[in-house]
């Protein structure tokens, strides 16, 4: 253990992992070591933490649930902050829901609805952390994160809050501040209304059946690799350009869902940035329209 994960350990409550394979931490299943990952037991531990690495001059990376991550097999350098497993506390304040950044959005949405709020039902099948999800703005069956906030407790890497107004997160499609860097999401308060359980519940299986319908569930993956352009969905595009089915090493384009890249065996990062590469120039040549990947990549030769 080196002695920066030593002093991690003396310092804080949660884990501190040297050397921790990130493919264990991303839903593509693809990725090399960490330096030192840390997963905090309470926001204390984040402060502290930043602020040790601080000192010692590391870079810090932030991830929550690593479901719309792509990381290199070299792995990331310095101080890795992995939000779920610890932050996970959350409570109902009337029609309010105030969480912590680790928490993952199924959990989120299913409490909700069973206190009879609605709002969340369309996250109840996107495998994130809130606080992923609100750095993407994630969104699906028409809803997006961003639209319920109301506001956000945030970090700097020096370890001092600050609170965030909806107004202040410059959510979009997405897109947040948040993917400026500098800015930890330690927790949020969403604004629900009051609905019908029953109906929630109906609500949240009807698109659960349509994910299990429409996506390639059986397969590691990071969802929908591109934004939807202007012009027509994604998916549509690359399906158009004859590139459903692709394969390159063990990175697929799913013949399921085109917009989805899968681990079919073995991919490497180098697999999937080739292939997103492959499917880019394809539709370019078929429809002059340039796809936009809204994954996140870490320690690839193009961050």
């Amino acid at each position: 253990m080196s002695d920066f994960s030593e002093e991690l350990s003396k310092n804080i409550k949660g884990a501190v992992l040297a050397q921790e394979p990130l493919a264990r931490h991303t839903t593509w299943r693809i990725g090399g070591p960490a330096e030192v990952m840390v997963i905090p037991q309470n926001r204390q531990d984040v402060q502290s933490a930043l602020r040790l690495a601080a000192r010692r001059g590391k870079k810090v990376t932030v991830i929550g649930n690593g479901s719309n991550l792509l990381v290199a097999e070299s792995g990331v350098e310095g101080l890795v902050l992995k939000l779920v497993g610890g932050l996970t506390e959350w409570r109902l304040e009337g029609q309010r829901l105030r969480a912590e950044s680790g928490c993952l959005l199924p959990g989120l949405s299913r409490a909700s609805v069973a206190a009879g709020l609605t709002g969340l039902e369309f996250a109840a099948g996107i495998p994130a952390s809130l606080g992923g999800a609100l750095v993407m703005n994630a969104g699906a069956h028409g809803g997006e994160l961003g639209s319920l906030v109301r506001e956000v407790l945030a970090c700097n890497l020096s370890g001092e809050q600050i609170t965030l107004a909806r107004q202040d997160c410059d959510f979009g499609y997405r897109k947040s501040v948040f993917q400026q860097g500098g800015l930890i999401v330690l927790e949020a308060v969403l604004e629900l209304e009051q609905g019908e359980r029953e109906n929630g519940l109906q609500l949240i299986q009807s698109n659960l059946a349509k994910r299990a319908e429409s996506q390639p569930l059986e397969y590691p993956s990071a969802g929908s690799v591109f934004r939807n352009p202007p012009e027509a969905p994604a998916a549509r595009l690359i399906d158009a350009a004859g590139a459903k089915g692709l394969r390159i090493g063990g990175a697929m384009v799913s013949d399921k869902h085109a917009n989805f890249i899968v681990n079919a065996g073995g991919a490497t990062a180098s697999d999937v940035l080739e292939l997103i590469d492959t499917v880019k120039q394809m539709v370019v040549e078929k429809f002059n329209i340039e796809l936009h990947p809204e994954i996140r990549t870490l320690g690839c030769s193009r961050d």
